[in-house]
């Protein structure tokens, strides 16, 4: 008995040191974001950027982007290696202090497209979609400056409800969510019961955006940059559902604090032999399209994500399998060939509208 009060009262205490600890960070955090916001745009990305590059190595997730780096590029030295790093640290940090000036660095005129900061490759698409009366689907990636994107829908009249994952402090995240909303219009949290909500949005004709390139437990076996890694099947399986088109969308960032927002044409989504949507090989298609924008400007990706690490259950799996060559390429032709359905692990949630697991995706 006194074991299991102990152990309550421990969690508790936990749980109060947790709170307490994510709010001393989001005072320091949101104190930096306050001074920085007393200098102008330029010298605040500037400057965070060269602080991040001094900072960034400091930090263990640091390592993670190397190794993962290494393992992308074995055909890299290491000092290619370690600039991609500093490249990548250099991106994450400008992406954080730009979002105290988004309403300053969004300067898209129409009117005179040389003049500004924003580039928009496919602006006549974007007026397109906002004028046809049918649901459109999204994606991207952790590119760039990724937030510019749902503003530049917006400011050509076409609505998106972007789907997202709050950072992990809640005091943070309430600060991120208010200055997302009051820029991009509809936002929706990765949690129970999204996949519904998208599909509501889709069924009214809506539009809706997401980020593809995260790890998610539990999803579809595919591969990223060889390697295997579990990815959210949400998309294709939406795409599917609502027979709507699925367009890829990305930032890449210029120097000078400039951007280039690209919108492609739909992508041609993989069928099967009765001319549905093939769910895993789409994933897998989407996957591949993201590793091509990535390999173009490789420093502006979140390297330090631990985007190939396995559920329980795949690590087993890989633990089986066959050793070299044989067995790359079964994992390869699972990756492509529809899959059995699976039991759920504990933690998901099966989501039988749209035949969707949606667990909460692992950083």
């Amino acid at each position: 008995m006194k074991r299991g009060k102990f152990a309550i009262l421990r969690y508790r205490a936990m749980l109060v040191g947790g709170r307490i600890n994510h709010w001393l960070i989001a005072r320091f955090a949101l104190g930096s974001m306050w001074l920085l916001r007393k200098l102008p745009p330029d010298k605040a990305l500037d400057f965070t950027a060269a602080a991040a590059r001094k900072i960034g190595p400091w930090f263990g997730r640091h390592r993670t982007a190397l190794d993962n780096l290494r393992q992308a590029y074995p055909e890299k030295s290491e000092q290619e290696i370690e600039a991609l790093a500093l490249e990548m640290w250099d991106n994450m940090a400008r992406l954080a202090a730009e979002y105290l000036f988004l309403d300053q660095l969004f300067d898209f005129d129409p009117d005179d497209r040389s003049a500004g900061r924003i580039e928009i490759v496919g602006e006549e698409l974007f007026v397109r979609l906002a004028t046809e009366k049918k649901p459109h689907i999204l994606f991207t990636a952790h590119l760039g400056n990724f937030e510019l994107l749902p503003i530049a829908a917006s400011v050509h009249g076409l609505k998106v409800t972007a789907l997202f994952r709050p950072p992990n402090n809640p005091y943070i995240a309430d600060y991120i969510l208010s200055t997302r909303r009051s820029t991009m219009g509809g936002l929706m949290e990765t949690r129970a019961g999204a996949a519904f909500a998208l599909a509501s949005i889709l069924e009214k004709g809506g539009n809706v955006g997401a980020l593809v390139d995260q790890k998610f437990a539990g999803g579809v076996d595919t591969t990223f940059f060889d390697r295997p890694c579990e990815t959210n099947p949400v998309v294709p399986m939406l795409a599917r559902r609502f027979d709507c088109g699925v367009y890829p969308t990305r930032c890449i960032r210029l120097p000078g604090n400039r951007y280039r927002l690209e919108i492609q044409e739909a992508l041609e989504l993989v069928r099967d032999a009765d001319g549905d949507i093939d769910i895993e090989a789409s994933t897998q298609l989407l996957n591949d399209v993201v590793e091509g924008w990535v390999r173009e400007n490789p420093g502006q990706w979140m390297w330090f994500h631990k985007r190939w690490a396995l559920s329980s259950r795949r690590r087993g799996k890989r633990r089986k399998a066959k050793p070299g060559s044989q067995a790359k390429a079964t994992r390869k032709a699972s990756c492509r060939s529809p899959a059995a359905a699976e039991k759920p692990q504990p933690g998901t949630r099966q989501l039988t509208t749209v035949i969707l697991v949606l667990p909460r995706p692992a950083c």
